[in-house]
This record gives structure tokens, C-alpha cells and sequence, in this order.
């Protein structure tokens, strides 16, 4: 045909591989599975992944070494009242400046920040509400707010439930998780330590049962005054309780402190508390508390 015939090349062209391009292992980030937030907890006791449904079925209590996890005032209210019993007392109560407190932030925008973060006006919860068939007069404190703290609101709730419980005849039962008296409101907040216990008194006087529970954290003004009078002092498994921080105690009295320093179980075996009680074992102890205290009445 008049074209030139090539021959094929015994060598293939230099710039042709001699083998296929082997496939690319990637770059040596391993895919991750992308699981969504708050569905699962790690346990800090025992490092176990709860499922949250299982954890909130639970009280809040680990399934696996039974370690108590933080709980908000409200659902400790419904795990121990009857449904639709609880009727709150004093609810639009709220802190004010008083002292123009500044300092890196003021007292207000605290104050503010906390009511949004925590949807509570302060520190406690407190009201009226059938436990069994018993009626009591429950607050219960809250340490998403302020660090549990004691100013002049948490104070006089408290008293108000105390002196609403003696003129109704009723048990008194407060729940204390706390930090401790509330720096921002300086003398107005250590004068509640005075004015509670003074009303937990009266209470007394009226032979009028008062149960004080202690949860983890409880410190300071607030185990200085009310937290410690109850004629039962009862406390979550391994809470932390005390006046003063393990740290500051072991700094001031330069002495090593004792294994399970401030623990509830601690505290137990030197007379302190009189029991241990289970958050999922709660409600059926304290009626059966009740049951005790009106069967003596009577």
C-alpha cells in the first residue's frame, strides 16, 4: 500500500511501566466512625461506655460498680415523690447584688449566665409533697447552680419550708449538695447558717421528724449548719463530706490523712451519719423512716 510496516518493539517504550500501578493504601488515617454526642458515658469509676438511656433508667447510677453520677434538683424530686404530688414553694424567688460585688465578673452577670445554663432561679428547690402516704415538706439543693452555694435565697426558701412543715405538722427533709456559704454576698449569706438552723429548732420543739441527706459534694456553711442536724443523716455511697477540702486540712495539720478521708463510708464507721443509702434504694428507705417516726408519734 505504499506505508512502511513497524515492526513491534521487543522492549516496551522507557516511558511505559512494566507493571500495572499498585492501588494506593490510603494515607494512614483511619476512618473513625461518626457516632453522635451524649449517647454514650464513660463511667469515671470504672472507665465503662453506659448507653445514656440505660444511665438515665438507672437514677443515674452506674450499672457496673454502682458509681452515683451528679443529679439535677428536679429529677432527684420526681425519683422521690409521687407523681404530680410535688407543689413548689417559692419559685420566682432570686438573688439580688447587694453588695455591687465586682471582681473578673460581677455578681449579676454570674447570677444571669447561671439562670440560662441551669434553668433554675437558684440553689434549691423546695416545696410540698406526698412520699408514701406521708406528707413532707422537701428541698432539694442543686450544684449546677453556683456550686450548690448558700446566699440569702437559699437561706430563706429553706427556712420557709422548715417554719410551712412545723405549722403544718409535717416532716421536714432537705436534700444538701453544696460549696459552701456564697462569697458574693458575704455576712448576708454566713447569717443563714444561724437562721436555718434556728428554724430546724422550732421544728424540734414541735417533736417534728427532720431527715438530712448528704450528697456528693457537701462542704462548709452548709455542713456546718442544717446539713448536720437531722435527727437521721443519711448520705449517697462515696460522697465527699466535710467542713474544710482533704487539701487544706492535710496543709494546715501537716499530717497525712487517713485512707478514705471525708467519705461517706468514712464517716460512718466514726458516728457521723447514721446510714448509707443507695440512690435507686432512696424513696422505699425514707418511708420506711417515716413509717418509724409517725408510728412513734402516734
Amino acid at each position: 500500500m505504499g506505508v512502511d510496516q513497524i515492526e513491534p518493539a521487543l522492549t516496551p517504550p522507557v516511558n511505559k511501566p512494566l507493571l500495572p500501578p499498585k492501588p494506593k493504601l490510603g494515607n494512614g488515617k483511619s476512618k473513625k466512625r461518626d457516632i453522635p454526642e451524649g449517647l454514650w458515658v464513660k463511667c469515671p469509676s470504672c472507665q465503662t461506655m453506659i448507653f445514656d438511656k440505660e444511665l438515665d433508667n438507672s437514677l443515674q447510677v452506674c450499672t457496673k460498680c454502682e458509681h452515683h453520677f451528679p443529679i439535677g434538683s428536679r429529677e432527684r424530686i420526681h425519683s422521690l415523690v409521687e407523681t404530680c404530688s410535688f407543689e413548689e414553694m417559692d419559685a420566682d424567688m432570686t438573688s439580688v447584688d447587694v453588695l455591687q460585688f465586682k471582681g473578673v465578673a460581677t455578681y449579676k452577670s454570674k447570677l444571669d449566665a447561671y439562670r440560662k445554663k441551669s434553668t433554675l432561679k437558684d440553689a434549691v428547690v423546695t416545696g410540698i409533697g406526698k412520699m408514701g402516704t406521708h406528707t413532707v415538706a422537701l428541698g432539694v439543693m442543686d450544684f449546677n447552680f453556683l456550686g450548690g452555694s448558700m446566699g440569702s435565697v437559699v437561706g430563706e426558701k429553706l427556712t420557709r419550708l422548715i417554719e410551712r412543715g412545723t405549722e403544718g405538722g409535717w416532716p421536714v427533709i432537705i436534700i444538701s449538695t453544696s460549696g459552701g456559704a456564697r462569697m458574693y454576698e458575704g455576712m448576708f449569706s454566713l447569717m443563714q447558717m444561724a437562721k436555718t438552723s434556728a428554724a430546724l429548732a422550732y421544728h424540734a420543739q414541735s417533736r417534728l421528724p427532720y431527715l438530712s441527706i448528704l450528697v456528693n459534694p457537701d462542704y462548709a456553711g452548709v455542713m456546718a449548719s442544717y446539713a448536720s442536724l437531722g435527727d437521721l443523716i443519711l448520705a449517697e455511697p462515696k460522697a465527699m463530706i466535710g467542713f474544710a477540702g482533704p487539701r487544706v486540712i492535710k496543709d494546715t495539720t501537716q499530717a497525712e490523712l487517713p485512707p478514705g478521708f471525708q467519705t461517706s463510708e468514712f464517716l460512718l464507721d466514726h458516728g457521723l451519719i447514721d446510714a448509707i443509702v443507695p440512690r435507686k434504694e432512696m424513696k422505699e428507705q425514707l418511708i420506711k423512716y417515716l413509717d418509724y417516726f409517725a408510728a412513734g408519734k402516734k
